[in-house]
């Protein structure tokens, strides 16, 4: 982490998890475990279903409750999706795009990644968008080329102006729900890699004023050292954010 140029954001993605009474006994159990840590913004990332309950159980506390997808259509004929006008109807502010799930099981693309970043982004929202590389990728040593290409992608047409509105989320694919962890020294090394193309594409003040995460199975034995790297600005937590200590140890971590 570097506080001195860019905020620390724990963020926890609940994925297909909590009903709305599930998700108001859970903010109420861990309101008072993380009240009063600043070092960081606190973010849990709902089921649509769940966001309003999560929403009045966070009221008055640090922690701010965002969406898991958004579309990229502000309305019109796509049966199941919700848009960022929805979203922001019901003061919702961050929204996940890109997650390596819904790459993987939903046909997501970094065209369409792209469209749904730009949409959010038009409404106001902040986006943490999602890049990161499979397994057959990081063994050809290719890691470097496919988050480059990721990032181009999914930034295209995103001014420098609207960067401050980006968290980017780097998830190895290979680490989500395996139980595997990229090392420390693997995340520090990809998530510079994806602030040097920031450079390239924004300028040194721009890539070092933005939050990059570890988004691969952080918990809370692994967060001190994952979050001690210099350029991992935070995590994207899967599992951990579902219990209510081990989401707490990480933003203990995170202080």
């Amino acid at each position: 982490m570097n506080n001195a140029k860019r905020r620390t954001v724990i963020a926890g993605n609940w994925k297909m998890n909590f009903t709305p009474a599930e998700a108001t006994a859970f903010i109420n159990e861990i309101k008072p475990m993380v009240a009063g840590k600043d070092n960081c913004d606190i973010i849990f990332c709902a089921p649509y279903v769940t966001i309003a309950a999560a929403q009045a159980a966070a009221e008055g506390s640090n922690i701010k409750i965002g969406a898991e997808n958004v579309h990229f259509a502000e309305s019109g004929a796509y049966t199941g999706e919700v848009s960022a006008k929805m979203l922001t109807a019901c003061g919702v502010e961050y929204v996940i795009i890109g997650h390596s799930e819904r790459r993987q099981y939903f046909g997501e693309t970094d065209e369409t990644v792209n469209k749904r970043t730009l949409a959010a982004l038009a409404a106001g929202m902040k986006v943490i968008l999602c890049l990161g590389e499979v397994k057959e990728e990081r063994l050809a040593g290719i890691t470097r080329e496919i988050v480059s290409m990721q990032t181009k992608l999914d930034l295209a047409g995103v001014s420098a102006e609207d960067m401050k509105n980006i968290i980017i989320a780097y998830e190895p694919v290979w680490a989500i729900g395996t139980g595997l962890t990229a090392t420390p020294e693997q995340a520090e090394e990809t998530c510079g890699q994806i602030r040097d193309v920031l450079v390239e594409l924004y300028g040194k003040d721009v890539a070092e004023a933005t939050t990059i995460q570890y988004g691969g199975s952080m918990n809370d034995k692994n967060a001190a050292e994952l979050l001690s790297k210099p350029n991992v600005d935070g995590g994207l937590i899967g599992g951990a954010s579902l219990v209510a200590s081990k989401f707490t140890a990480i933003v203990d971590a995170a202080q």
